[in-house]
């Protein structure tokens, strides 16, 4: 019998204007004030957490349902079409006082996208609006996006927290994605040192980036690293040794293991002793001696080409949870999530590049070339 999931947080209309294929190192090649810019066509696709890791986990075999916030206009209507052919729609809640929310995501070859966003409805989704009866049936409960959630953030994260504090009481393990961090926002002035402190005592899985951990907890080494790179994707000059102490405060403030991803490069992970994930591993049945007190930087994998980056971390995290709820070692749930991020930046949206995870098993036996390698 297939272990249930409920993915919840954050959901949108990603736009993505087509670019020329011209490589450039900087949008101001580009992006100049009274400049005609011709371009070849645009990708409208579901985004967010719900869409891109729900559907993901959907598509990928799990039994999933989502839990996410739409207003009653067109971008809303557009969503739940979208939703309604993987028969994803029915716990969707339609607000009739805000409005859906939506980024245009400017993916221009050569640098790393920017995001164009408006939170809309998701800036007034509650712990309210959850059903905890349908959440209770569920192994796991994934929660993504609360920098860009203002509920969830206010307030020191309190909603947060006694939202994943009720579902961890009513046996569901619990996994956490965030979001960029806008500095000049309302969530970039929050103290997310508290609300992390206040929240990841009732995570299993905390798989942030690494640009938002370090955001979040240590502003003045993020500035350094901004620095060093230039302005640049800051994960290619960043190594495991950067990461290693980020890790492990996360996991004094009480997360069981987190999973940091780190763009093309791959993502650092580092779980809990034994003590701490005994629990957790007899929920979903997993080796504790393969999950417990493990740490290590997972290289990511060669992709074929590389078309976008949009939803390359959700769909990651989808194949991770997938494997985790498949009873997969932490090895191969690694493996799992790198292939397919791999996959998915072939493409312009988050699940035309999805691959079955047996599919890339047998691409990786037969020698898949990792980045780095």
């Amino acid at each position: 019998m297939k272990k249930k999931a409920v993915v919840a947080g954050h959901i949108c209309i990603d736009i993505t204007p087509v670019f020329p294929g011209k490589i450039v190192s900087k949008a101001e090649v580009i992006l100049q004030p009274g400049k005609l810019i011709h371009m070849d066509g645009v990708d409208i696709h579901t985004g967010g957490c719900v869409a891109n890791t729900g559907l993901a986990m959907k598509i990928l075999g799990n039994d999933v349902v989502l839990m996410g916030k739409v207003g009653d206009d067109s971008f809303g209507k557009v969503i739940l079409e979208i939703l309604k052919k993987y028969d994803a729609d029915g716990e969707m809640i339609v607000s009739d006082d805000s409005a859906t929310s939506y980024s245009v995501v400017l993916a221009i070859p050569g640098i790393d996208r920017i995001f164009l966003h408006d939170p809309g409805a998701n800036d007034t989704f509650t712990k309210e609006d959850l059903d905890y009866d349908r959440i209770r049936e569920a192994s796991l409960f994934h929660f993504g996006y609360p920098p860009i959630m203002r509920n969830m953030y206010e307030d020191e994260g309190v909603q947060m927290a006694e939202m994943f504090e009720r579902i961890k009481e009513g046996g569901t393990v619990v996994s956490l994605d965030m979001a960029a961090i806008d500095p000049n926002s309302e969530a970039g002035k929050a103290d997310w040192g508290k609300i992390l402190s206040r929240v990841l005592p009732f995570v299993d899985f905390f798989v942030p980036s690494v640009e938002e951990l370090c955001f979040m907890l240590d502003k003045e080494r993020f500035a350094e690293w901004e620095q060093r790179s230039g302005g640049g994707d800051m994960t290619e000059i960043l190594m495991p040794e950067d990461i290693a102490s980020l890790a492990q405060k996360v996991l004094a403030m009480g997360a069981k293991s987190v999973l940091i991803k780190c763009g093309a490069p791959g993502m650092y992970y580092k779980t809990s002793a034994a003590e701490s994930m005994k629990e957790l591993c007899s929920k979903l049945g997993l080796t504790l001696e393969e999950w417990a007190d493990r740490e290590g930087f997972e290289k990511s994998y060669k992709p074929d080409a590389v078309v976008c980056g949009t939803g390359a971390g959700d769909t990651s995290i989808a194949a991770f949870l997938t494997s985790v709820l498949n009873g997969e070692s932490l090895a191969t749930s690694l493996q799992m999530a790198t292939a397919t991020g791999a996959c998915c930046v072939e493409a312009f949206d988050a699940l035309s590049g999805l691959k079955p995870l047996d599919e890339l098993k047998t691409k990786i036996s037969a020698g898949w070339q990792k980045n780095g390698e």
